[in-house]
């Protein structure tokens, strides 16, 4: 299986000369002296640390291309010809009430102060990135009138431009996150929530105490790390005086914009991005559940944890002490996952994959079971874009796994949508677009019946959140039919046993029964009897 070739990539926008390539390496078989490009090793002669990241920075997502060995393709669905678990109560089975249109897909998570969501699907960490700032209406508005938990994710207070802070340095004012959180109130009806998260330097700011005291937020999410890399978070910025106001705050900038041999770098051209960092966290029992303590002290109703793709030693810890501290959901994010901005190399080399990791959390959670420790409840992220894969996660880690985590697969709707706004106003739609129509109307297949709900308020939903909202309809309808198919008309009945493993090591990894072995005994027993 070809798993990954280094050395040439689209992310990083690098290519090998030659058609033979040495697989360990990645550089071309026959490297000629005089060759104008352009491998990874030949960019980065004369532009070194820039070729760690995708670009350009700001305007694209990434997501890792390795092909693992295994994953939720080696996983099927089973169907059966009988039976309908979960309808309403009352409701009697049979061929006119066991419809797909009847599945519900609703979903909620919490340890005592439950949140409920019309889809089991929410936003990844929507952060200090320029994506997510430039695009923030269209994230926010679709996940409101979509009913799912919007994530705005850490350092957007640290990287605001406005940020006031008081003499102890801590926030007073932040201007982009009294934005954001106020854009998802405007459409915000009951389902889903919006939850802050927290790094090192959102605690040391005071985020926590700044949404609680100035917006009432219900739940803050602490941050180990994510599937996409295992250090900090990060941005880039163009400007000397920004790189230069972004470290006085406490963040890590990488080059130093206070040497003044970077800053002579900068003023010739050489140096033309700022990296900012955050740093990486120490965890420990005692100060993890201290920080919880000191959080619901303030007067936070839910406490939530986002780790990632970490040893199985990270992954027990987080399920035993988020066990011990009550939290209300751990997203756990597997590799290699989609971000705004992270290392090349270790998007694709570092951490466990999302199959694996949720198999492991499935075996922990079990063991912590039977001890009688009640298991947060948990939600699966890395790689998911489709209902089938978040039929799978949520069937493979039942009953602990109420929810999937998408990342790039929520944020793209939401550029697609604006883009077409924009195509629209221009007059320039792609075919791929104009072949539905030229109006929203007819491109918008739920354009209609978002107007017929909204009335006149229709004209303050960007096309942006339409494009969400469309793409959750698609995810809740396509899980009705997978749900009906299994007989699960509510997701509280789906089990592991709605799975089959394809392969033999898929089934060794997760558990799942073996497609041959899959109710064989039941099979048997029907032919015997």
């Amino acid at each position: 299986m070809n798993l990954r070739r280094p050395n040439a990539d689209e992310a990083t926008r690098t290519f090998n000369r030659s058609k033979s390539v040495v697989p360990m390496s990645g550089l071309c078989s026959r490297c000629v002296d005089g060759c104008t490009g352009g491998c990874e090793v030949f960019f980065a002669t004369f532009r070194g640390r820039e070729l760690l990241y995708p670009g350009p920075f700001g305007e694209i997502t990434i997501g890792a291309d390795k092909d693992y060995p295994v994953d939720y393709s080696h996983l099927n669905i089973q169907g059966y010809a009988y039976g309908a678990k979960g309808l309403p109560e009352g409701v009697e089975p049979g061929p006119d009430s066991a419809i797909f249109p009847a599945v519900n897909t609703e979903t909620e998570y919490g340890w005592s102060k439950k949140v409920k969501l019309r889809v089991p699907i929410f936003t990844g960490a929507l952060g200090s990135t320029e994506i997510a700032r430039r695009n923030w209406e269209h994230f926010a508005v679709g996940a409101a009138i979509s009913g799912i938990t919007l994530v705005c994710g850490e350092n957007v207070c640290g990287v605001d431009p406005e940020l006031e802070l008081d003499s102890n340095g801590k926030i007073v004012k932040s201007p982009e996150m009294d934005r954001r959180i106020e854009i998802y109130r405007r459409f915000y009806e009951g389902y889903g929530e919006l939850l802050v998260q927290m790094n090192v330097e959102d605690t040391r700011l005071g985020v926590a105490e700044y949404v609680l005291n100035k917006h009432g937020l219900d739940t803050i999410e602490l941050k180990w790390g994510q599937g996409a890399k295992c250090i900090g978070g990060e941005i880039r910025v163009s400007s000397l005086d920004r790189a230069l106001e972004l470290k006085k705050r406490g963040y890590i900038v990488t080059p130093d914009p206070e040497d003044p041999v970077v800053q002579k770098a900068y003023r010739d051209g050489a140096i033309r991005e700022f990296e900012r960092h955050s740093r990486l966290g120490f965890v420990t029992r005692e100060s993890f559940l201290s920080e919880v303590e000191r959080l619901r002290n303030l007067g936070f109703k839910r406490i939530t944890l986002k780790t990632g793709a970490y040893s199985a030693v990270e992954l027990a810890k987080a399920l035993r002490y988020g066990a011990e501290a009550e939290l209300d959901l751990i997203t756990i994010d597997g590799a290699p996952g989609g971000t705004g901005m992270s290392p090349w190399p270790m998007m694709n080399e570092w951490g466990i994959p999302t199959f694996y990791l949720e198999s492991l959390a499935y075996e922990f959670s079990e063991r912590l079971s039977r001890q009688g420790i009640r298991v947060p409840d948990l939600a699966i992220a890395g790689g998911f874009s489709t209902e089938d894969g978040v039929f799978k996660a949520i069937a493979m880690g039942a009953p602990y796994v109420k929810a999937v985590c998408m990342g790039r697969a929520l944020m793209i709707p939401g550029m697609v949508g604006k883009n077409i706004a924009k195509w629209l106003e221009q007059g320039k739609l792609p075919r791929t677009v104009s072949k539905y129509g030229s109006k929203v109307e007819e491109i918008f297949i739920t354009y209609d019946e978002l107007k017929e709900k909204y009335g006149e308020g229709i004209k303050d939903i960007p096309l942006g959140a339409v494009g969400i909202y469309t793409f959750t309809q698609k995810i809740k309808t396509g899980l009705q039919q997978l749900m009906a198919g299994s007989r699960n008309f509510n997701l509280k009945t789906v089990s592991r046993r709605d799975l089959m493993a394809l392969t033999e090591e898929a089934a060794k990894i997760s558990g799942i029964p073996y497609i041959m072995d899959a109710y064989k005994d039941e099979a048997l027993e029907i032919l015997e009897s």
